[in-house]
């Protein structure tokens, strides 16, 4: 029955029963008296259904409509609301069963964690076995006290800026290396997630193995190649000059390429650097020597050293990170062009930069300059004698001094590659010192 009708059948009802009353009253003489006594009851009739029905509803019993006046539709309108509801929770119900199905099939150890007080309030099946954690005991518990060895107290402390955790052992078996992360999915909760990566860190570890001894294997060989080459005189035979050159460029760069995978591997294997004060004004001058060298008068090279500091960490490890990114500033900078060596301070901590005049990297190409023998341009970098490894050895020096490498380049108008350093890595320069 649609809601006129019912209105139409509500106020039919309510005026026959008014009438049947004026009526009667009349029979009596006390029409007006029957009339307010008729009245009267039909409220109390109302509000007997009224209670009624609050009192269902109430109760949370499912409703039955009865009629086909105003109080049966409304009836129906709060049954099908609660058919509905009933089916919307049904629906809610059905997909939070699978999410918590899927979050228990996860092979990564899921953690939800209350952000005040940094407490579990529910984990996955994987983190009872990556993480150690016991239902119902771990329920509300502080998570940093579980977790202990783990170093969580300061990365949880950092919220939404907290770093991944890379390759960390597992309270439950130190053997097994985990990578954390941590999610702040919303104001109150935060998600930590823990893969299992220890087949990726043997792998890494089989890999770097696997390069340097290759690579140290292929330096004896190529240091014997290179040394006949060196002894064959190119004027007793002319026509083998040009194979000869050929072959000396080529033995050269395998040699480079070779010893630029052996200082990679180094690195890699390193968890840090000797501690030593490195003077900068010598650095620099070594520099601006090198440059000179490279370039043969070919750029404007300069020097500005306006921080008035030094530097703490490796001399061998800087000025190979230095090093590298002054040899590609003149290998990829036309000549004519200028390049710049800047030594500046920045804020607390100071940066060094490279600026060139040079070609410049398409913006598609930045994000991966730092992967090994990526290389923009496979014909140039080969032309220009680079191994591809330059900018890796870059990022892997200025991770083991906790630097960090901004590269900004725009096609046609050169290329800045700054290393940027903490307080923590600067030194008040001695000026006898930086003199020597």
């Amino acid at each position: 029955m649609s809601l006129r009708a019912a209105r139409i059948a509500t106020l039919l009802r309510l005026g026959l029963v008014l009438a049947a009353a004026l009526g009667a009253g009349l029979l009596i003489g006390q029409a007006w008296a029957v009339l307010a006594l008729a009245a009267l009851a039909l409220l109390v009739w109302q509000a007997w259904r009224l209670q009624q029905l609050v009192a269902r509803l109430e109760s949370r019993r499912r409703l039955v409509p009865a009629g086909n006046d105003l109080w049966g539709e409304l009836d129906r309108q709060l049954e099908r609301g609660q058919r509905e509801m009933r089916a919307r929770k049904q629906r809610l119900l059905g997909m939070l069963r699978a999410y918590r199905a899927a979050a228990a099939a996860l092979p990564d150890a899921v953690v939800v964690v209350a952000r005040d007080h940094q407490r579990v309030l529910w984990f996955n099946e994987a983190a009872t076995s990556l993480l150690g954690l016991r239902y119902p005991d771990d329920i509300d518990a502080p998570l940093g006290e579980r977790l202990q060895p783990l170093p969580l107290a300061h990365w949880l402390a950092a919220g939404r800026k907290a770093e991944p955790l890379v390759d960390v052992a597992s309270p439950v078996a130190p053997e097994v290396r985990l990578n954390l992360r941590l999610i702040p999915y919303s104001d109150e909760l935060w998600l930590l997630v823990a893969r299992d990566v220890s087949k990726l860190v043997r792998l890494e570890h089989m890999r770097r193995d696997f390069v340097a001894n290759v690579s140290h294997e292929l330096r004896t060989p190529l240091t014997v190649i290179h040394g006949y080459l060196e002894m064959l005189d190119p004027t007793e035979r002319p026509e083998w000059a040009p194979m000869l050159g050929e072959m000396r460029r080529q033995s050269e760069r395998m040699r480079q390429l070779v010893e630029d995978l052996l200082t990679l591997s180094r690195l890699e294997a390193q968890d840090a650097v000797v501690e030593e004060d490195v003077p900068m004004a010598a650095m620099l001058s070594t520099l601006k020597r090198e440059a000179d060298a490279l370039s043969q008068q070919r750029h404007a090279i300069s020097i500005e050293d306006g921080a008035g500091v030094d530097l703490l960490g490796s001399p061998r490890e800087l000025h190979s990170a230095f090093s590298n990114l002054v040899s590609n500033a003149v290998r990829y900078t036309p000549a004519g062009g200028s390049i710049r060596i800047r030594f500046a301070r920045e804020g607390d901590g100071a940066v060094l930069a490279v600026e060139d005049s040079g070609v410049g990297i398409p913006a598609s190409h930045l994000p991966r300059l730092t992967e090994r023998f990526y290389r923009v341009s496979t014909s140039r970098s080969r032309e220009s004698g680079g191994t591809g490894l330059g900018l890796a050895i870059v990022k892997h020096v200025l991770g083991l001094h906790q630097g960090r490498l901004e590269i900004r380049s725009e096609v046609g108008r050169g290329s800045t590659f700054a290393c940027h350093f903490g307080a923590a890595r600067v030194r008040t320069r001695e000026v006898a010192r930086g003199a020597a």
